[in-house]
């Protein structure tokens, strides 16, 4: 496996530096950082390939997250806002083989966070987004890119809440650049078992986020590591683990993601790196001594 993390550990704004994060993850031991979709849209073909050379040169993989705006809803009743939806994954699909990221994960069949102010036609949205998905996945199948459906916790989605949805969402789907991804904080909140909810993803899961229940860097929590570890190991999952930590309030990150104390407890950027190194060494040894 290879292990990972987002960039947004240490940032409060969806856009970043993204430079900066390459060389700091690949100092840290990181194989994988992930960043979010939110600026590629707006890069030029050099910006693209300086950021795909800059992570090649320190020898760090990227994968990318994306929280879909409501305009960017496959699953929308709106025939134009499901049109508009189209055209951004078809541009950002091909933005991702020029970038060579290989994963792109998230809510990515629906948008987030979801208003729950407006009524929900779960049924009719499933069927809205399946074609969505299906749609977008042949672009996907072109760029060599897996697009992975991430199982949201109920309050941040409602499509996906369970890997069982979710895997069988991915197989009416039915295409092989469609693949499942799932997150232990969300987990935490729908799942009976961790190692049941892994087991029904097996052949499905392609990508694989980590964070302890209060979204704390992995092993400063009471998520069941081992038991995920085990889960893991009898599925053959051999992919990528991207730790997804959010620990500090303020900016937009903070607002989205709900962070309203500071989980960091007063850390500065040299014992966030600490921290996010000793998590690294904690996977390691958790997710590969069986």
């Amino acid at each position: 496996m290879k292990y990972g993390i987002y960039y947004a550990y240490w940032e409060q704004e969806w856009k970043a530096d993204y430079f900066r994060y390459i060389e700091k993850a690949a100092k840290l031991g990181f194989d994988v950082l992930e960043i979010a979709c939110t600026p590629l849209p707006d890069y030029s073909k050099r910006q693209l390939d300086d950021l795909r050379r800059c992570a090649a040169d320190h020898g760090v993989t990227l994968t990318a997250g994306h929280g879909p705006s409501a305009r960017q809803n496959l699953a929308s009743a709106d025939p134009a806002v499901a049109a508009e939806a189209r055209r951004f994954y078809t541009d950002l699909l091909r933005r991702l083989e020029v970038l060579g990221i290989r994963t792109i994960g998230g809510g990515i069949y629906s948008y987030w966070p979801v208003d729950y102010s407006r009524p929900i036609d779960k049924p009719g949205d499933w069927a809205r987004s399946i074609a969505g998905v299906r749609d977008v996945a042949h672009v996907a199948e072109d760029c060599g890119v897996s697009y992975c459906l991430e199982v949201l916790n109920r309050f941040e989605g409602y499509l996906l809440n369970t890997a069982e949805e979710g895997a069988r969402f991915v197989r009416e789907v039915d295409s092989p650049a469609v693949k499942l991804m799932l997150d232990t904080f969300h987990m935490n909140i729908e799942e009976d078992s961790f190692g049941d909810a892994i087991r029904s993803a097996r052949g499905l899961l392609g990508h694989f986020h980590t964070g302890e229940c209060n979204r704390r860097v992995p092993g400063r929590g009471r998520i069941p590591w081992r038991e995920i570890a085990f889960a893991l190991h009898d599925i053959g999952y051999d992919g990528t683990v991207v730790m997804e930590p959010f620990v500090r309030m303020g900016g937009t990150v903070g607002s989205d993601i709900k962070v309203w104390r500071d989980l960091s407890r007063g850390a500065d950027e040299a014992q966030l790196d600490a921290e996010a190194k000793a998590a690294l060494e904690f996977e390691r040894y958790i997710l590969e001594t069986l």
